[in-house]
């Protein structure tokens, strides 16, 4: 574990609030699920600093023009690619992900950062003509997209470090927004590391200003000043209903997470599924929305699916996150892998079998498969939200519809069938938000529409054009023409 620490700096954080850097009285040790060790710390702010960062983001009037905006991505995202390998060991420090997962993301936020770059320079007004009817007239009516008239809170959860952090700050920075995020206390290191890129790349910090601390101090304040004009979360469903609770007449884009299945019909290619099962179910050791939390599998190739996804479950590497020859690390703390075992047992007790993993060594979980589930097993019922592969069959398309429905989510699902008519059946019955055919429920590229129904969220999407159109007004004026 030694080699470990050699490869991590220590970083003590302040506040972003306006143009400083301020240290806090109280601060967050941050450290590294695998080993134990203080990687950082993370201030604790409080509410006169909370206010503090919405006055400076309301008082502050964003004048960027739509070059001056791109600008800034593009040399942000240039910038990060450069400091892959410190960013990446950066948030496999605090979060415990893998570094062939940590490296992937670094990636992907550049991506979102160079998508953002590029619609900020597209005007995405509409013109209509008015002498469409008897009664129409000879005139125009165009439309607009305007920067939000308050300011955008942001709340981030911990499964991604920074690539949710640039979901929220990129559609913000293109739009000529002002944002107060709050990242996750468990990984605010990539946020902070974040936030000072874009200032490098020449954002004024008043459009962006970062605060970390106890929800149970500032939460309320980050959703009701008077200043909030719109409150995007992600996180879990509690927090994400109390939020709506709270926010009033306030905007609110929320994505809740999932309980999403790898659907496997009779007719797939065995190899190419379990191949997508293994890959759905534990990268980012499984600590994603849109991980495959249900393997739904047709009863005709269920045993032999399963001997496949056993098998590559077994081959899946993890131990230490700074190894790149490991796929998985931790998941986010010791609490969560216990749980995860806990879970597990539960099912076991309950007549499920398990064929391999439920293993764990403080943080460290072993992928783990299981089968003979049933649905009102905590382990199916429930998001779980780690490496854990529960496998359900089925006998008929209208059953596998039945049970990818029958759960309180709605987020996203992946189909393995060549059949045509059972893929767009399932594109048209399955109550998500996304349906992959052959392709993990979570593939998207950064620019797509991205969220779920449900408990899953509203139906706002994420993405960085849907979410462009969430973080602006849009006016129309009309004039003769």
């Amino acid at each position: 574990m030694s080699t470990v620490l050699e490869c991590i700096e220590f970083r003590a954080e302040a506040l972003r609030i306006g143009r400083e850097k301020l240290r806090t009285a109280r601060a967050i040790d941050v450290r590294n699920p695998y080993t134990g060790e203080r990687v950082g710390t993370a201030p604790v702010a409080s509410l006169d600093d909370v206010r503090r960062a919405f006055d400076i983001a309301q008082a502050y009037v964003p004048k960027l023009s739509r070059y001056e905006r791109s600008a800034i991505l593009n040399r942000a995202a240039a910038l990060l690619r450069e400091r892959t390998e410190e960013a990446s060991t950066l948030i496999t420090s605090e979060s415990g992900l893998s570094k062939k997962d940590s490296i992937y993301e670094i990636g992907r936020v550049a991506d979102v950062l160079n998508f953002g770059a590029n619609e900020a320079l597209r005007d995405d007004g509409q013109v209509f003509s008015c002498d469409l009817t008897p009664h129409g007239k000879s005139r125009k009516v165009i439309t607009t997209r305007e920067p939000l008239l308050g300011v955008i809170t942001a709340i981030t959860p911990f499964n991604h470090p920074m690539n949710q952090v640039a979901h929220k700050v990129v559609p913000a920075v293109a739009t000529n927004n002002r944002m107060v995020l709050k990242p996750s206390e468990k990984v605010p290191l990539s946020a902070y590391y974040f936030a000072d890129l874009l200032y490098e790349a020449g954002l004024p910090p008043e459009m962006l200003q970062v605060v970390t601390g106890d929800p149970r101090e500032i939460a309320d304040e980050l959703l009701t000043n008077r200043h909030v004009d719109l409150i995007t979360f992600t996180g879990g469903v509690p927090i994400g209903k109390y939020i709506a609770s709270k926010a009033g007449y306030r905007r609110i884009v929320l994505e809740l997470g999932g309980n999403d299945p790898l659907i496997v019909m009779d007719d797939a290619d065995l190899n190419k599924a379990s191949d997508l099962a293994v890959q759905g179910s534990y990268k980012n050791s499984g600590q994603r929305c849109t991980a495959v939390k249900r393997m739904l599998v047709h009863q005709k190739v269920a045993a032999e699916f399963t001997e496949l996804v056993v098998a590559k479950t077994k081959a899946w590497k993890y131990g230490d996150p700074m190894d790149k020859n490991n796929d998985m690390g931790t998941v986010i703390d010791e609490a969560a892998a216990r749980r995860f075992q806990e879970i597990v047992n539960e099912a076991v007790a309950q007549g499920a079998r398990l064929l391999v993993g439920n293993q764990r060594e403080g943080a460290l979980y072993s992928p783990t498969v299981l089968d003979g589930v049933r649905h009102e097993m905590t382990v199916v019922r429930e998001e779980t939200f780690g490496p854990i592969s529960p496998i359900l069959t089925f006998g008929s398309i209208d059953e596998a519809i039945a049970i990818s429905n029958g759960t309180a989510f709605g987020l996203s699902s992946g189909i393995c069938t060549n059949r045509l008519e059972d893929a767009t059946r399932f594109a048209r019955e399955l109550k998500v938000g996304t349906v992959n055919v052959w392709e993990v429920p979570g593939y998207r590229i950064e620019l797509t529409p991205f969220g779920g129904i449900k408990d899953s969220g509203l139906g706002y999407k994420e993405g960085v054009q849907e979410a462009i159109k969430s973080f602006t007004n849009c006016k129309t004026f009309t004039l003769p023409w």
